[in-house]
């Protein structure tokens, strides 16, 4: 007998997908079995949300070894799909893409039983691709539907409400081979000759990546083209490692440091050839709104069209980022650029300005610490707050999603589960979670869920009882001191409790050799580093 969850577990693993997340219900029982005859592990979690996030760092791992199912995440109907709003709107900003699965009553009961009833789809459209509800005779159409919208285009959450009746019943239907990934559109005609002509007589070409190179796996062909003609290459916070960011071309990541773009923007303002590669600046603070003139030299390569309305540009290629820069380069021999040193200049600027506390002790000072102690293939994860925009400055990588975070919602509680969710689909790779005392309390529960899965994630929380990052706007625009600050929380202790190995650390000694011998643990280590207050005062 083959059930409706049999075939929509199928197709899922048709796709790819080897793990799912969520929490169970009665009315999910039939797909998490479905799931796991499937072959797709099911893991449970503690909160909905932190899932979600899992999800997401099994994609990003997979990705970066080359595979590219969509994330999952399961949910029950009422409070557990109520739970995943948060992480559902996140995989939306973010370009994460996600099957959400959530139970629901069938129609006919729903007239009559409104316990934990409500509509999933109506609350869940203005944040998903797509949402369907599950009906006999078209799932498997359903499916490949919803895989394919998941990942095409900028990737994103699709939904697929699937009431008890149909999960648990009988269908005829057989899962037949997913269609085919659309086609890759090459550039061509007077747009691409107007662009290269751009292009062939730039003197001080500059490229800004986002998250769609990223996604499109075009980090490869990004560096190789930075290298050949020299250009100098921005990333966002999401794009870090496209080019290995100890390259004399690489100028880091940006988006939220007042201080980063006081040496980036002026390179904008300067530059005769603005080359934006797969740059969506959903990822940026607002003085990213129009950082060049309305007539800048801008050259955009974009599969997805965009209608952010932050800046204009003079000339789009509409195609892929790899083929985009591939076609741009044609015809274009190499050539110095920035004949004054002004790249230089920048990355030593910026180097000097996130350098490490002179007296030795402080947030800069345990990013860079933990850099210099944990292999160069670590992956790093950051929680939003202060400590996140100073280490999106400091954590260098070499390879694209080197470093994950929430970089267009920017929300809490994300870093420890994407380190779990990326330690646990590729156990080879260290993974160092950075995470403000705050953001850890939030998602406190996915220790234990740590701690089950038996994965030796370093946990390094930055203690200083306050949420700093509000607290600094707080004083910065002459406000009272209200709602940011907190007691403190014995976090080396928790981690004891929670079956990990814990420390309180308040030297930058004590740090690298607490990191080195994390890393020969089987269990996970929590390093709490005292920073104190308005440690953050001045960093970013």
């Amino acid at each position: 007998m083959t059930r409706g969850a049999d075939l929509i577990a199928e197709k899922l693993a048709m796709a790819g997908c080897r793990h799912a997340f969520g929490i169970p219900g009665g009315e999910v029982l039939a797909l998490m079995g479905a799931l796991n005859a499937a072959g797709i592990a099911f893991h449970l979690v503690k909160h909905e949300n932190a899932g979600g996030f899992m999800a997401e760092g099994v994609w990003h791992a997979e990705a970066r070894q080359g595979a590219g199912a969509p994330g999952v995440l399961l949910a029950t109907l009422g409070p557990g799909v109520a739970n995943a709003v948060n992480v559902v709107a996140n995989a939306w900003q973010d370009r994460v893409p996600l099957i959400f699965l959530t139970g629901c009553v069938d129609a006919a009961e729903a007239e009559t039983y409104t316990h934990q009833v409500f509509d999933h789809q109506q609350l869940l459209r203005p944040i998903v691709k797509a949402s369907f509800r599950a009906a006999p005779g078209a799932l498997d159409r359903m499916m490949d539907k919803a895989i394919r919208t998941a990942l095409d285009g900028q990737p994103g959450p699709v939904h697929i409400d699937v009431p008890i009746g149909v999960a648990e019943g009988e269908t005829e239907e057989t899962a037949r081979p997913l269609p085919p990934a659309p086609g890759k559109v090459t550039p061509a005609g007077p747009e691409l000759d107007a662009a290269r002509a751009l292009f062939a007589r730039a003197q001080r070409p500059i490229a800004i990546a986002g998250v769609d190179a990223v996604n499109e796996d075009a980090g490869a062909q990004i560096a190789a083209f930075c290298r050949r003609h020299n250009v100098p290459l921005i990333t966002t916070y999401k794009a870090k490692g496209l080019l290995d960011e100890d390259d004399p071309l690489a100028l880091g990541g940006a988006g939220l440091s007042p201080r980063a773009d006081a040496h980036l923007l002026p390179l904008l303002k300067a530059s005769d050839c603005i080359l934006l590669l797969g740059y969506d600046p959903i990822e940026m603070r607002i003085n990213w709104r129009d950082p060049w003139d309305p007539d800048a030299p801008v050259i955009e390569i974009a599969a997805t069209e965009r209608r952010h309305g932050m800046h204009g540009l003079r000339h789009l290629l509409p195609c892929g980022v790899a083929a985009g820069v591939s076609a741009l380069a044609g015809g274009a021999s190499p050539r110095p650029t920035w004949p004054d040193g002004e790249i230089a200049a920048a990355r030593s600027a910026l180097a000097r300005q996130f350098a490490p506390e002179p007296e030795g002790w402080g947030p800069s000072c345990v990013f860079h610490t933990l850099r210099d102690a944990l292999p160069a293939e670590t992956v790093a994860t950051a929680d939003s707050g202060a400590h996140r925009i100073l280490v999106s400055q400091i954590w260098r990588t070499a390879v694209p999603r080197g470093m994950l975070q929430s970089s267009a919602l920017c929300t809490m509680a994300c870093a420890l589960p994407l380190g779990i969710g990326q330690r646990l689909a590729d156990p080879g790779r260290p993974v160092v979670v950075f995470v403000g005392d705050a953001g850890l309390e939030m998602g406190l529960g996915e220790l234990a869920t740590l701690r089950d899965l038996r994965l030796p994630v370093i946990v390094c929380v930055l203690v200083d009882e306050s949420l700093a990052l509000i607290e600094l706007k707080q004083r910065a625009g002459q406000r009272a001191n209200v709602g940011v600050d907190f007691a403190g929380t014995d976090f080396a202790g928790l981690a004891r409790l929670f079956g990990g190995h814990g420390v309180w650390v308040e030297d930058a000694d004590t740090l690298a050799r607490e990191a080195k011998a994390a890393l020969a643990r089987d269990t996970f280590t929590l390093l709490a580093c005292r920073i104190g207050r308005r440690a953050y005062d001045g960093k970013f």
